[in-house]
């Protein structure tokens, strides 16, 4: 049995790094990721106050926001789900928050502070640990502007046993990638803060509330997959039964990607929903809700 949450998921993620009384948890990582180049002293969570985003597609996606005391902006994601479009939506998400910094009339002059992305991939994207993405020149490789920057960590790429692992970060990510089958977390003489995450991460520290919407998430998550591997099935019989006709080949690439347009557009609902009943749980306004998640208010409202 699993003693500690799986940070794969939103709530546990966000226990993890977006409360109030874990935010030190989410410094001290930021630090160690950019050792050598900078020192953060402060954060300070801006998931309350950011703007809301574009909320179609989320599997598995958490999404923490932070301004530093020097005012630069760090969105920290964990995308479960392989998506082929994400380096488009890591764009948009820190495009749009370099956009929200605009102001009207001439005193502010484009005084935009940098916005950093930080992902965390359980799927392979450019096919390596760690890809920091910069704005610069193509054909001198010199900086153009320090204000967007991407850096991926794939975790499949992180292979690394415990006692290999030798700094800080490879610590993080080695407790981060096995968290859910971990018996107790390592590095604690080492690093504090671990003894901290040891604390937080323990499934029997959550509370009535915090269990049903962590289980809330495994479930949404395990029957997106049930719903996509059934559609799959049905989607591959069909295929069969018309291939029979046009070709055994031909009949099997349209059943699979009749199931896959199935089984997304079937699974996508249901994590709406789950998400929707997350909110309506915290007692957020249903049309709050209704527009977050693209259901209409009499949905909110039977959930």
């Amino acid at each position: 049995m699993a003693r500690f949450i799986d940070p794969r998921y939103d709530t546990a993620f966000k226990r993890l790094f977006g409360q109030e009384n874990s935010k030190d948890l989410l410094l001290d990582f930021l630090n160690d990721l950019l050792e050598g180049e900078k020192k953060i002293k402060e954060i300070q969570l801006m998931d309350k106050e950011r703007q809301p985003l574009h909320t179609e597609g989320r599997r598995g996606i958490c999404d923490i926001v932070c301004l530093t005391e020097e005012k630069e902006y760090f969105i920290v994601e964990m995308q479960y789900e392989p998506q082929r479009t994400f380096p488009e939506r890591a764009l948009f998400y820190l495009s749009q928050t370099i956009v929200n910094q605009g102001e009207t009339g001439s005193v502010w002059n484009y005084d935009v502070k940098a916005v950093y992305g930080v992902f965390f991939l359980s799927f392979a994207l450019t096919g390596k640990l760690r890809s920091d993405i910069i704005l610069a020149d193509r054909d001198t490789r010199e900086q153009f502007s320090d204000k967007l920057r991407f850096i991926f960590i794939e975790f499949p790429f992180f292979t690394k046993e415990e006692q290999e692992c030798k700094n800080n970060v490879e610590q993080w990510l080695y407790i981060l990638k096995n968290m859910k089958t971990l018996e107790t977390i390592p590095f604690k003489d080492q690093k504090e803060v671990f003894k901290k995450l040891e604390q937080i991460a323990d499934l029997s520290s959550l509370t009535r509330e915090e269990r049903r919407l962590y289980d809330a998430d495994l479930k949404a998550y395990r029957d997106y997959l049930s719903i996509m591997s059934t559609a799959k099935e049905i989607a591959k019989e069909e295929g069969m039964k018309e291939g029979m006709k046009e070709g055994m080949k031909e009949g099997m690439k349209k059943g699979e990607k009749r199931g896959e347009k199935r089984g997304r557009a079937e699974g996508e609902r249901n994590k709406q929903l789950a998400i929707a009943r997350n909110m309506k749980a915290r007692n957020m306004a249903v049309d709050v809700i209704a527009d977050l998640t693209g259901l209409s208010a009499e949905e909110v409202e039977k959930l």
